[in-house]
């Protein structure tokens, strides 16, 4: 028998994690590059500003990127990243007025939105955390990365966001660890050998399957039929969730999930999503 879960709160660092496109210099749609596939209908080098820019920093497209092939924009996420290097490291003073300064500027877009999806994690982490030492990690190592991103643009380039990558992953294995422990998936389950970290699970129907505490990091979920599941204590730190059924799923309490994700997935009115997670609006 599985345990009671409750949802995850929405929390101040969680809010914080937001992107604001309105305070932003679409760094998203500038520093980055993408190649023409199902994701995109044209190349982009990394550097260059979208065709599809205005100049006011807006999308000309955005209400319609999906039916015109952009997909790939409508599951990215920034963390909020994208504000804060607008407004806090550059003062405000964007890459078209100051165009000396883009380079860094992406640069340091790039290491920010590493040190946000962090904060993202480890916000979780430290609400799901059962015992005082985890959870005194996961604030720890918070506190760190919001001192770091109090530094200039060129601090940010010198952080080490491999090895606090690495630090965070430990951590959030722990947490994880706890918070699936007691789930018939996550152990004992002899049914459940092929739900691992990394499992190749693309277009499998799964709707038959005892899923709560499957620790499924870093698996391909991709179009899996996971309609109707209840996902509690599921792990799904860095899951390819692209197209995945998950009408009348109970995402709830599942553990590390991103908007990202969610927008790559499939779903409808009858998905329950965590209280931080909004419904995508093609659903």
């Amino acid at each position: 028998m599985s345990p009671t879960h409750s949802p995850v709160p929405e929390n101040d660092a969680r809010r914080a994690l937001r992107a604001d496109c309105t305070n932003c210099f679409a760094l998203c749609c500038t520093a980055l590059g993408f190649q023409r596939s199902a994701d995109f209908p044209v190349d982009k080098p990394a550097g260059t500003p979208c065709l599809n820019l205005a100049d006011d920093f807006s999308c000309t497209i955005h209400r319609t990127l999906r039916g015109r092939g952009f997909r790939g924009c409508t599951v990215f996420d920034c963390f909020g990243a994208g504000q804060r290097v607008s407004q806090q490291l550059f003062d405000g003073t964007s890459w078209r007025d100051a165009p000396e300064t883009s380079a860094e500027m992406f640069a340091v877009f790039a290491v920010v939105r590493q040190l946000h999806e962090m904060l993202w994690y480890l916000a979780e982490a430290e609400a799901r955390a059962t015992t005082p030492d985890s959870a005194d990690e996961a604030t720890g190592l918070a506190r760190r990365i919001d001192h770091l991103l109090d530094g200039t643009p060129t601090e940010m380039l010198a952080v080490d966001a491999d090895g606090l990558r690495a630090e965070v992953r430990q951590t959030l294995m722990t947490v994880s660890e706890e918070a699936r422990a007691g789930y018939l998936a996550g152990h004992g389950d002899d049914t459940a050998g092929d739900l691992h970290p990394g499992a190749d699970l693309v277009g499998r129907d799964l709707r038959a399957r005892v899923l709560c505490g499957a620790d499924l990091r870093g698996a391909l979920v991709i179009a899996a039929d996971l309609r109707g599941r209840d996902l509690a204590g599921v792990d799904l730190l860095g899951a390819d969730l692209r197209d995945a059924r998950l009408e009348g799923a109970d995402l709830a309490g599942a553990l590390f999930l991103t908007q990202a994700q969610v927008n790559a997935a499939r779903g409808d009115v009858h998905t329950t999503l965590p209280s931080d997670i909004a419904r995508p609006g093609h659903w």
